[in-house]
């Protein structure tokens, strides 16, 4: 096949893993003849299906349904679409429930027929595209990797499935090099890598997806707002606190109870009020600056906060830190005029690219959207929309960086430019983003006096750098292994003494460093020292301090780097020097 290639990828790819999905049901059916069938799409790098199965299945029945996906390869099979009527397809599908709600959605839907394809035996209802003839698939370009449970239709209520995975490329090198890219990736596993760092736990008792944040893992959490923090102050924000529920009044004034219900936590009082968790900040925000009246000379006002927002989740979605029920926004929010708008989201951008350029990440900004098909979803009027997305279009035209824009991606108070971050094994994540509202505050009626003593509406811009610091912590620690850089380290330095006679120097030299800010510890146990440098190795510390009979007569230390090995002898202040001018630099 010879296609152009978009994004390292041809057109037909998805086309491809869509034909493989019913390839894989149709050797099922061997095995499981009566199987009811769920939702089977494309996804990203591949495909699913999901089945009603008389029986649980583990993972080693996966290499025999891949031999008879690959036999089925080789008998070049046709895909054929054709229509039917609503009544012939409820007929072809009496026995299985899950397809019969498919096609009754697509009848409330207003469709006039049902799409089937037909590929040999096999006649599935589906909506397509998929490829003419399996031969243009690579059989040793595919391979099904995981089985997994899923709700129909994601809702708790109905009946558990069996949801069967595979990943799908063109090329075998491809394959090769995604299983690579992902043997790397769990070895960077966040989830691992946290526990074992002694960053943060999960306890049953406390809840899923409610992380516990150990002392090491509360540094790494208050380094980075620290971070985020000076990099907004230097552009005149100021800090604020709230508190973590609400009254539903205040949702259901901002929005947020029509759109997002589903997701709160609902607290009911003994005098029977109704509040919520907070699962967003920006209500609370809108009611601190609506507590006086503001003269167009007092804007912008911006404030920051960063605070625990509530969520529920369901339990089936819940990932380590990458999805969770609490989680931390570094969340800021500029009340302005309409004119200040561009200057504000310069300010913003600026700070963004800052904070992700220390860390090596290269980004993309995806410009997002209302759907016009789904007015439904949105709030406001369509001019305030248009004028938003317009306002947004023209910054992200202005710089130098790849963009694209996602319809249907915006937030349903107004668009944003979310920024797209490549970590170190390139794959990517939505990190930062910058909305702009211009909803919440005609709702809350948001105004300024102007230069003729009149109302005004503002706008109102929604500014979140990390996201939520769980997520951006579980991204950066597998970004780096957790081989943090010194500076964020949580741990910067070890002194390990090569035996009891040397801790004394160890400890004034621990005083040393703790009177210049650095984060040390002692490892003064009674073992041998190359036990303490694989155990410090182990645990990532990126400097040690090695001390024995020779640096204590030297006044000097045997420094050893996580990352390089020994480095040789130091004078001791020398070497607090090249600590602390790393550390400043964020090296």
């Amino acid at each position: 096949m010879s296609h152009e290639k978009v994004n390292g990828e041809t057109p037909d790819i998805e086309k491809i893993r869509h034909s493989l999905s019913h390839l894989m049901t149709m050797a099922v059916l061997e095995i499981y003849p009566n199987v009811g069938l769920g939702v089977g799409p494309v996804i990203e790098n591949g495909f699913y299906q999901d089945y009603d199965l008389p029986e649980a299945i583990s993972p080693e029945l996966l290499p025999k349904i891949e031999k008879r996906i690959k036999e089925l390869i080789k008998e070049d099979i046709k895909f054929e679409q054709h229509d039917v009527d609503f009544e012939t397809a409820h007929e072809f599908y009496k026995e299985d429930p899950y397809k019969t709600a498919l096609i009754d959605d697509l009848k409330e839907k207003g469709e006039k027929k049902v799409s089937f394809y037909r590929s040999g035996t096999f006649d599935n209802l589906c909506s397509g595209p998929h490829i003419e003839s399996t031969k243009e698939i690579n059989p040793n370009a595919f391979k099904l990797i995981k089985i997994a449970g899923a709700y129909f239709r994601g809702d708790e209520k109905n009946k558990m499935l069996t949801r069967i995975y595979g990943i799908a490329f063109e090329t075998e090198k491809e394959l090769e090099d995604y299983l690579k890219l992902q043997e790397e990736a769990e070895k960077r596993d966040h989830k691992k890598l946290g526990p074992q760092l002694d960053l943060f736990v999960f306890s049953d008792l406390v809840g899923s997806g409610l992380p516990l944040w150990t002392p090491l893992g509360t540094v790494l959490r208050n380094l980075l707002d620290d971070y985020v923090w000076q990099l907004r102050k230097k552009f005149g924000y100021e800090r604020v606190e709230i508190p973590h529920i609400t009254k539903k009044d205040l949702y259901l004034k901002s929005g947020h109870w029509e759109k997002f219900q589903e997701e709160l936590f609902k607290i009911k009082t003994r005098e029977g009020h109704e509040f919520a968790m907070k699962p967003m900040n920006c209500p609370h925000h809108t009611q601190i600056y609506a507590r006086r009246s503001w003269s167009y000379k007092e804007l912008p006002q911006r404030y920051a906060n960063t605070t625990m927002c509530y969520r529920d989740e369901q339990s089936g979605e819940l990932a380590g830190l990458s999805r969770v029920r609490s989680l931390t926004q570094d969340d800021a929010h500029v009340f302005c005029r309409l004119d200040q708008v561009k200057d504000e989201l310069l300010k913003i951008w600026e700070i963004v690219n800052d904070f992700y350029g220390t860390f090596g990440f290269s980004l993309k900004v995806r410009l997002s959207l209302r759907d016009p098909q789904y007015p439904d979803k949105y709030l406001g009027d369509e001019k305030r929309w248009n004028v938003s997305e317009d306002i947004l279009r023209e910054i992200v035209k202005s710089k130098n960086i790849e963009w694209y824009e996602g319809v249907g991606e915006a937030a349903f108070y107004g668009p944003k430019l979310d920024f797209m971050g490549k970590d170190s094994l390139g794959r990517e994540w939505q990190v930062a983003t910058i909305q702009l509202d211009m909803n919440m505050p005609e709702r809350f009626d948001l105004t300024c006096v102007n230069e003729k003593g009149e109302k005004e509406r503002i706008v109102m811009i929604h500014a979140a750098i990390m996201g939520s610091i769980e997520r951006f912590l579980s991204i950066l620690i597998e970004h780096y292994a957790g081989n943090f850089p010194l500076w964020l380290a949580p741990v910067q330095v070890a002194v390990l003494p090569i035996s009891s006679e040397q801790n004394e120097y160890a400890q004034k030299i621990q005083d040393m460093l703790l009177e210049n800010g650095i984060r040390v510890f002692v490892d003064d146990r009674d073992e041998k020292i190359g036990k303490k440098i694989r155990d410090n190795e182990v645990k990532k510390v990126p400097m040690m301090f090695v001390v024995g009979n020779k640096e204590v007569e030297s006044n000097k230390v045997a420094i050893r780097s996580h990352e390089e090995g020994d480095l040789g002898m130091e004078d001791i202040n020398k070497a607090v020097g090249l600590i602390l001018d790393k550390i400043i630099k964020k090296a």
